[in-house]
C-alpha cells in the first residue's frame, strides 16, 4: 500500500474537478456524494497505509515515493514526491478523518444554501492541499500546500461575501498570513543558499537534515526563526492571531475544519517535521516556548471576556495552538502533536 501514498491527495483532486467544473450540471445530489466520497476514500487509503507502516520494523519507518521532476534549473532540482513515516500518518489519518466526518455533516448544514456546489468545490481543494502539506517530501511542495490552504482559507472565510463582515475577515486572514508566510519563503531561501555554499543544492527533508550538521549554529538559528514566523501566521501565535477570531465568519463546518482541527495545525507539524534544525537551534526552541506560552495564557483570558459562543471557541483555540507550541519548543515533539490529534 505504500506505493500508493499518491492516491491520498488524488482523490481530493478528483471531487474537487468534478465538483468545480461539471457540479452545475451534475446537480447538488451528485455533489453530495462526491465531496464526502473523496475524502472517504483519502481517509480508506490513509488507514490501510498506517496498519501497513505499523507492521513493519522501526529501522523501516520512512518510505518516499517519488512521482515525477518538477523544477529543474541549474543545479536546483525538485520534484513532486510524498514521504510516509510516523509522523507524516498520524497527520494524514487526522486531516482526512475529520475532514470526511465534516464533509457529510456539511451536506446537511449547506443543504438551502444558493452556493451549495461551490462550497463543496472549495472544501475538496482545501484537503487536496492541506495533504500535500502534510506528506510533501520536500520544502517546496511543502510550501505549495501551505500557500494553498491560505488560498482556501481565504475562499471558504469569505464564503458568504455579500455580507461586509464575512469579505473583511476573509481579507483580513489572507493578509495576516502572508506577512507570516514572507518569513517562511526567507527561511527557505536562506537554508538553501547556506547548503548550497557546502554543494548541496536540495530542499528534500532527508538530505537537508542529514547535512544540517554543515551548517553553523547562528545560520541555523536563523533558519528557525523564520520558518516560526511563517508558523505564527498560520497556527495564529503572538503577533499574528488576530485573523482567527474574526475568521468564525465562515460557516461553522468550516471553522470545526480549518480554524479547529487542520489548517491551524500546520505551524506545529511544520516546527515537529523540522526538528532536526530547531535541536541545533536552542535560542529558536526558547522563543517558540516562549510564544507558545505567552499566547496560550493571553488568548485564553481574552476568550473569557467574550459573549459569542464562536469567538470563546476561537480564543480557546488559539490558546491550546500555544500549548502545541510550548511542548515542541521545550523538545517534546511527540507531546506536541499528540495534542495536536486530541484537539482535532
Amino acid at each position: 500500500m505504500l506505493d500508493y501514498v499518491w492516491l491520498i491527495p488524488l482523490f481530493p483532486a478528483i471531487g474537487f474537478v468534478i465538483n468545480g467544473f461539471f457540479g452545475r450540471r451534475l446537480g447538488k445530489t451528485v455533489v453530495s456524494v462526491v465531496g464526502p466520497s473523496a475524502i472517504g476514500l483519502a481517509f480508506l487509503t490513509s488507514i490501510l497505509i498506517f496498519f501497513e507502516l505499523l507492521g513493519r520494523p522501526a529501522s523501516e519507518g520512512l518510505f518516499e515515493k517519488v512521482l515525477f521532476d518538477w523544477i529543474v534549473s541549474g543545479k536546483l532540482h525538485a520534484v513532486i514526491g510524498y514521504q510516509i513515516d510516523p509522523l507524516s500518518i498520524l497527520m494524514a489519518l487526522v486531516v482526512t478523518g475529520v475532514s470526511f466526518f465534516i464533509h457529510v455533516y456539511s451536506v446537511g448544514y449547506m443543504h438551502d444554501d444558493p452556493g451549495y456546489i461551490r462550497y463543496f468545490t472549495y472544501l475538496n481543494l482545501f484537503v487536496f492541499m492541506m495533504i500535500n502539506l502534510i506528506l510533501a517530501n520536500n520544502f517546496l511542495l511543502m510550501f505549495v500546500g501551505w500557500e494553498g490552504v491560505g488560498l482556501c482559507s481565504y475562499l471558504l472565510i469569505g464564503f458568504w461575501f455579500e455580507k461586509d463582515s464575512a469579505s473583511n475577515a476573509g481579507k483580513k486572514a489572507f493578509v495576516v498570513n502572508r506577512v507570516g508566510d514572507f518569513g517562511f519563503i526567507l527561511g527557505m531561501f536562506l537554508l538553501f543558499t547556506s547548503l548550497g555554499k557546502h554543494d548541496i543544492w536540495t530542499l528534500d527533508f532527508t538530505e537537508v537534515f542529514a547535512n544540517a550538521n554543515k551548517l553553523d549554529t547562528a545560520t541555523v538559528t536563523a533558519v528557525a526563526i523564520l520558518l516560526f514566523v511563517g508558523a505564527c501566521g498560520k497556527s495564529a501565535q503572538i503577533p499574528l492571531y488576530v485573523w482567527l477570531p474574526d475568521a468564525m465568519e465562515g460557516p461553522t463546518p468550516v471553522s470545526s475544519l480549518i480554524h479547529a482541527a487542520t489548517m491551524v495545525t500546520a505551524g506545529v507539524y511544520m516546527v515537529a517535521r523540522c526538528n532536526v534544525l530547531y535541536n541545533m537551534a536552542p535560542i529558536a526552541m526558547a522563543i517558540v516556548a516562549i510564544v507558545g506560552v505567552a499566547t496560550a495564557i493571553y488568548t485564553a483570558s481574552i476568550g473569557f471576556c467574550q459573549n459569542d459562543i464562536k469567538k470563546v471557541l476561537a480564543y480557546s483555540t488559539i490558546s491550546q495552538l500555544g500549548y502545541m507550541f510550548l511542548g515542541v519548543g521545550v523538545g517534546a515533539f511527540s507531546a506536541g502533536i499528540f495534542h495536536l490529534m486530541t484537539h482535532a
